[in-house]
């Protein structure tokens, strides 16, 4: 497993599945595949990605709809339509409907991975500072900068903690996600508890909500 830029992969035809897959873990990404939009909803929506290529015609429910409702739900990962459906108004309907980018089949395979290293500089160029329940937080530097002013100084684990719930804040997310995402080293989901305490201590009890029986998601600072 590669340990490169996060992708999932949506494409029911399985031959191009195929390809786009080995082209993509050749150039170095982590791939998720997904061959229907019921599993695309799913992936989107139980782990992070660092950027979505999707098909339109899809069994089960079209890709600018999965794409809807991961948007929806607070997921802002930067996505690629590559879809056959290319004239001019398919493309402005997926650009209104969420896309970042749109790419019509056939397709150059040069021009494609452009594409997708032109939204992964965006995104993470503009992914270090995180709008957080009053306040905002910078990943990078790991501080939260509350609205009053303060500053709160964080480890790395607990930014990294805090950016994945705050870049989906409707998402409730499992131990066994945030261990997978966040501490991929551990073998005890216990340190995903106790990270949460470290992050409510700093900055107050509701800052990570408990769900029971599921597991965390985004709360409140103040």
């Amino acid at each position: 497993m590669t340990d490169g830029p996060k992708v999932l992969l949506v494409e029911d035809d399985a031959s191009l599945a195929a390809m786009l897959e080995e082209l993509l873990r050749g150039e170095g990404y982590t791939v998720v595949m997904a061959h229907d939009g019921q599993r695309a909803l799913h992936e989107g929506l139980s782990q992070p990605f660092d950027v979505l290529l999707m098909d339109r015609g899809l069994p089960g429910m079209e890709g600018l709809d999965v794409l809807a409702r991961l948007r929806s739900r607070g997921v802002a990962t930067p996505a690629l339509i590559l879809s056959a459906l290319s004239n001019p108004a398919d493309r402005v309907e997926g650009l209104d409907r969420g896309a970042e980018d749109y790419l019509g089949k056939p397709f150059d395979v040069d021009e494609l991975l452009a594409r997708l290293r032109s939204l992964l500089r965006r995104h993470t160029a503009s992914s270090d500072a995180v709008p957080v329940p009053g306040g905002m937080l910078d990943v990078s530097g790991r501080t939260v900068t509350l609205g009053s002013g303060a500053v709160i100084v964080l480890s790395e684990r607990e930014s990294e903690l805090l950016a994945l719930l705050a870049r989906r804040p409707q998402q409730i997310f499992t131990r066994e996600g945030l261990m997978d995402a966040v501490f991929p080293e551990a073998d005890d989901d216990g340190v995903v508890d106790t990270y949460v305490h470290y992050l409510r201590k700093k900055l107050a009890k509701s800052a990570v909500l408990t769900v029971r029986g599921v597991g965390y998601r985004l709360g409140a600072l103040l």
